[in-house]
Formats: C-alpha cells, sequence, structure tokens
C-alpha cells in the first residue's frame, strides 16, 4: 500500500496486450459484503470483463470473475453476475459518445481499495490488429535489450 490508501487488487495486463487504451476514469462498484471480502483476498479477475452501458444509462460491468468467498455460506454471491458502476452522468454520455462515433470498447483496467471502497478504472479501448500487437512486441524486446546492454556496460 502506498501513502496515498490506494491498493490495486488485481490489474487487466491483457487489455493492454489486445488493445490500445484511451482515456480512463475511476467508478465506484456496486457489491455485496461476501464480494468485498473476496476483492480484499484478492480473488478477482478481469481479463475477460467489459463495461456495458444499458439503454437507461447505466454502467455495468460483465463478465468479471470474482470468486465466492471461502467463509461464504448460502448467501454467498455469484461469482460472474453484472455489477453496476457508479459514474457521473456527464461521464456515461461523454463515454457513449466516444463508443458510438469512434467504435471503442469499454474495459476495466484495475480495480482496487481506496480507503474502504473498492473502487474499478475504466478506460476506453480500440481493438490491435496483428500487425500491431508484433510491433508492440518488437518494440518491447528491443527495449529489454537495450536495458541488458547498459546493465552489461556499467559492470
Amino acid at each position: 500500500m502506498n501513502g496515498s490508501g490506494i491498493k490495486v487488487v488485481a490489474s487487466n495486463r491483457k487489455a493492454f496486450h489486445e488493445f490500445t487504451v484511451g482515456e480512463s476514469w475511476e467508478a465506484g462498484l456496486v457489491l455485496t459484503g461476501t464480494e468485498v471480502k473476496s476483492i480484499r483476498a484478492g480473488k478477482v479477475n478481469l481479463s475477460e470483463g467489459w463495461v456495458d452501458i444499458d439503454a437507461r444509462g447505466e454502467a455495468w460491468l460483465v463478465e468479471v470473475h470474482i470468486s465466492p468467498y471461502s467463509h461464504g455460506n448460502l448467501m454467498n454471491h455469484p461469482e460472474k453476475r453484472a455489477r453496476k458502476l457508479l459514474l457521473q452522468r456527464k461521464e456515461i454520455i461523454k463515454i457513449t459518445h466516444a463508443i458510438e462515433a469512434q467504435g471503442m470498447s469499454l474495459v476495466p483496467i484495475k480495480i482496487y481499495m481506496k480507503g474502504q471502497r473498492v473502487k474499478v478504472e475504466i478506460a476506453l479501448a480500440r481493438g490491435k490488429k496483428l500487425h500491431d500487437k508484433r510491433d508492440a512486441q518488437k518494440t518491447k524486446d528491443a527495449n529489454r535489450e537495450v536495458a541488458r546492454a547498459m546493465r552489461h556496460r556499467t559492470k
């Protein structure tokens, strides 16, 4: 945990490989008690999730897997239920326009604890083509080689 009281519980590394990530927002989540306890334990998988905005203008986090709480009873939560996101109306309108006009998706980037609250960072994203993924991998490999050469040079 760093000085600002933020503890990252899970991040979506797959999103940065599959998408070009743009503008992001912080959103609250409507959760049950057992979901909060599972998130605190780090039992979250964001890799298959996305955000859907319904006809009523509400944002929903879909297909995010939160494992059942280990000490839960019959009242434990379903693992992949849709969870409502808490965003301001202006933010939802801005996101909706970007999705419709530019053909972008809305994906969860990370889920974290901010004090006692559970927050999720969501971002607009555009899918990468195969050649874009290859270019990104080549750049990453080249940077790794340069860093390795610099380390050996200083020894």
